[in-house]
């Protein structure tokens, strides 16, 4: 019954349907990966984007960054964890979605989501039950790794899934933040080297939370993510959503060139 009450939402959203009118913006609500989440003071620098989000808002505006590492949309469903992001949303409120870092992880089944079947459906559910709650549903394609061509350009390692979410954006009428291009034209222009920093490539006994050093081409330092969540406020703006309002125009806190040595605003 279940299958089949999304399978005619799905039609519905489809065929195009606009959403129905909206009341004034709430708050943002968060549903992603380890690339957007929360982490503790212990492994500072890494730094998820959606932690960093709320310095490019203006004051009051709540983000509440539900984004888990490991997880993908079969994942954040299975457990329960979008159920649990539904109970919170509120009319008005916008839901970004960003996965497709682990639904690519073959090696781990339980991750794995199709990007033409399994992950288009878990999408579509996404988006008529944001709608249904009278939300604003976002989708926003998975960021770029720092990882290069042989062309000198930054690869887009997620492109199926990206492409899946751009093709629900027209079909579904709904926002789309293409943080993939976006980000892969930020990595591009920076260049590879001067980019690295901005990814979690640590050397030994650097941070206490990395004794060992780390080169993790996929997780942000501060900068890093201070950075991407700059991409996303961008988008933001641009969209025209009530939300569009909130964001603001200069954003030095997510454009600064050297690192606070936390995660807040300065």
């Amino acid at each position: 019954m279940i299958r089949a009450g999304l399978t005619a939402a799905a039609a519905l959203l489809l065929a195009g349907a606009a959403p129905a009118p909206l009341p004034g913006f709430g708050k943002i609500l968060i549903a992603s990966d380890s690339t957007a989440s929360v982490y503790g003071a212990e492994t500072y620098p890494q730094t998820g984007w959606g932690q960093m989000l709320s310095c490019g808002l203006d004051a009051g505006t709540e983000v509440v960054d539900l984004a888990t590492a490991g997880r993908s949309t079969r994942t954040f469903i299975a457990e329960g964890r979008w159920d649990g992001l539904m109970a919170r949303v509120q009319p008005g409120d916008v839901v970004l979605i960003q996965f497709g870092h682990n639904d690519a992880y073959k090696a781990k089944p339980e991750r794995y989501a199709d990007p033409a079947t399994t992950y288009r459906d878990n999408l579509l559910r996404f988006i008529w039950q944001v709608r249904g709650a009278r939300g604003v549903p976002v989708l926003v394609t998975p960021v770029a790794q720092h990882m290069f061509g042989p062309d000198g350009k930054a690869k887009a390692n997620f492109a199926d899934w990206s492409a899946v979410m751009r093709d629900l954006s027209v079909t579904t009428r709904t926002p789309l933040i293409d943080l993939e291009a976006l980000s892969r034209d930020w990595l591009d222009r920076t260049g590879e080297a001067a980019s690295r920093g901005y990814y979690l490539h640590l050397p030994a006994n650097a941070a206490p939370g990395f004794p060992k050093g780390i080169d993790d081409d996929t997780h942000f330092s501060e900068l890093g993510a201070r950075r991407i969540a700059d991409l996303v406020a961008g988008a933001l703006k641009a969209l025209d959503l009530p939300l569009s309002g909130h964001v603001l125009a200069e954003r030095p806190d997510l454009t600064r060139a050297t690192a606070l040595g936390h995660r807040g605003c300065s």
